[in-house]
């Protein structure tokens, strides 16, 4: 684990974000898609970052072009889309159970930004 993961928080701005990849993080990026709407996390040695405004408010997206654009000027290559859709359909009485974190990254499609 780097020095920068363990000053990591629950968020992180762009401006922090470029600073800690200067600084050694090599986090795993998630894109994850919510009804058309776009979160991104960063999941490192001391947890997951949510990429967030100067405010700590999390930024949503439209879109995978904004996130690639972003992400690829700082140097990020790739991450992993992934949804948060429901896991069964109780209009037809499929059952389901919640997907963990890791299996959400595990089965995403890997997505590039540059």
């Amino acid at each position: 684990m780097t020095a920068i993961d363990m000053q990591l928080g629950d968020h992180i701005t762009l401006k922090q974000l470029s600073y800690a990849l200067h600084h050694g993080l090599s986090p795993i990026v998630e894109v994850e898609s919510q009804d058309g709407i776009y979160i991104v996390r960063f999941h490192h040695a001391n947890g997951i970052s949510e990429l967030s405004d100067a405010q700590g408010k999390t930024c949503t997206f439209t879109g995978t072009g904004e996130i690639q654009d972003l992400l690829g000027d700082i140097g990020l290559t790739h991450g992993i889309l992934t949804w948060a859709d429901q896991c069964g359909d109780e209009m037809i009485g499929v059952p389901g159970h919640a997907i963990t974190p890791d299996e959400m990254l595990a089965y995403g499609t890997r997505i590039a930004f540059r």
